[in-house]
């Protein structure tokens, strides 16, 4: 093949990029693709490259942290924002760069994202004081990117929602809402007396009446970090909405209630505190005598569900708050990533008592709420969606209603 084919000298170029200078071994003749000389922009990407992905480490970046910073700003220069956040990762994990984040200068070269910023958020105890104002704006930026790209459709399909449900079929005269009325019942026009038979009368909303209650259960373990950062987030959006009543709840093997930081979603997130076990027993417990009005209120709990409590006793009060009208769902994760990993046997247990379990993404959050509040079929839901429900197709799991006395009794008796 000709080398001065323009083609053939871009593929060239492209694999030596890819596969870096490692020169050919012994055993090879031809090393084509990697001895290309390059020059320019190509050179420039070749050593940042080089810097990350070298496995010799002969151009890595070290411990210097202006080192750092530039390579940083580099990136950036010469990637797209979605190259850019993947480099940074692979930074974190392959170089261990994470105390690099503890300094002001490398957090303003950095690509924020949803996923770096529960890496930020885990090492914030360590954090100097002279850093924190700039990790700050940092997970400012990010919640000001997540609620741009989710905030107005979310608001928008949960009110919808709640004036949905909130609309008696049962008015009183005063309170008919004649022209969804008459609209509702076109149907039933008769042209002989001209008139409209209003078959289902539709009532005004009434808010008071129809407070809705979200209970957002969030598991702050390490392996749910990017989650916490969009239930964060999420949850302060749902608070700004006047009709729905929402509580935030974190849990490790500890209990914290953040509900009174819902207003400011950065000082939420930094509540949070990262790592650590998992009592999700424990974190139910705290939820159920906050719930006021069990057939309003949806409960959704972010976990994978690898419980370090007690599991029977974690059962026993998820079906008491099903038998007592309580409407929830089990979200494995709230991320971008696909489906995690999760303990298997208690996704079925909380399946077979009809308590819907699988992993969410962001975009699919408010749609899946907005489902949720008319207490509409989310199996239907997710079968729409392409998700897979947890169970499904799985060994079935021992009957989590064995302990019951009776179902509709909501009374427990203990097993022998």
């Amino acid at each position: 093949m000709d080398d001065h084919d323009p083609i053939h000298a871009s593929r060239l170029r492209r694999w030596r990029l890819v596969l870096g200078s490692e020169p050919p071994s012994p055993d090879r003749s031809s090393a084509e693709g990697i001895n290309v000389e390059l020059q320019g922009d190509d050179a420039e990407m070749d050593h940042i490259l080089q810097a990350l992905y070298d496995s010799d480490r002969k151009g890595g970046l070290g411990s210097s942290s202006p080192r750092v910073n530039r390579w940083l700003g580099d990136i950036r220069r010469y990637f797209p924002v979605s190259v850019v956040r993947l480099m940074q990762k692979d930074a974190l994990e392959r170089l261990k760069l994470h105390q690099m984040l503890l300094q002001p200068e490398t957090l303003e070269s950095i690509e924020p994202d949803p996923e770096l910023l529960g890496t930020l958020l885990t090492l914030k105890s360590v954090i100097p004081e002279k850093t924190r104002e700039t990790a700050r704006r940092v997970v400012r930026k990010v919640v000001e990117e997540i609620e741009r790209r989710l905030k107005t459709r979310l608001v928008s399909e949960v009110r919808q929602a709640i004036s949905h449900v909130s609309r008696t079929r049962r008015p009183r005269p005063k309170d008919i809402d004649w022209d969804r009325t008459i609209r509702g019942n076109l149907q039933h026009y008769l042209p002989e007396l001209k008139t409209i038979i209003p078959v289902r009368l539709v009532g005004k909303g009434r808010a008071q009446r129809s407070l809705q209650e979200v209970i957002l259960c969030v598991d702050q373990s390490g392996s749910m970090a990017t989650s916490v950062v969009y239930a964060g987030i999420l949850g302060a959006v749902l608070a700004s909405i006047r009709s729905l009543r929402t509580q935030m709840v974190v849990f490790d093997t500890e209990v914290v209630d953040l509900t009174e930081h819902l207003n400011d979603p950065v000082e939420l997130l930094f509540g949070t505190q990262l790592g650590g076990g998992t009592d999700i027993n424990r974190a139910i417990a705290y939820c159920q005598p906050r719930i006021a009005s069990p057939e309003k209120t949806t409960l959704v709990l972010i976990t994978d569900l690898f419980e370090g409590g007690n599991s029977h006793e974690l059962l026993h009060r998820l079906a008491e708050l099903v038998i007592s009208g309580v409407n929830i769902i089990c979200l494995l994760a709230l991320n971008d990533d696909g489906r995690p990993a999760y303990n298997h046997q208690l996704a079925q247990s909380l399946g077979a008592m009809g308590i819907p379990t699988f992993a969410c993404t962001p975009d699919q959050f408010p749609d899946l709420m907005s489902t949720t509040i008319q207490r509409g079929d989310l199996t239907q839901w997710a079968a729409r969606n392409d998700i897979p429900l947890c169970g499904a197709q799985e060994t079935p799991a021992p009957d989590p209603w064995g302990s019951l006395s009776s179902p509709a009794s909501g009374m427990f008796t203990a097993q022998e």
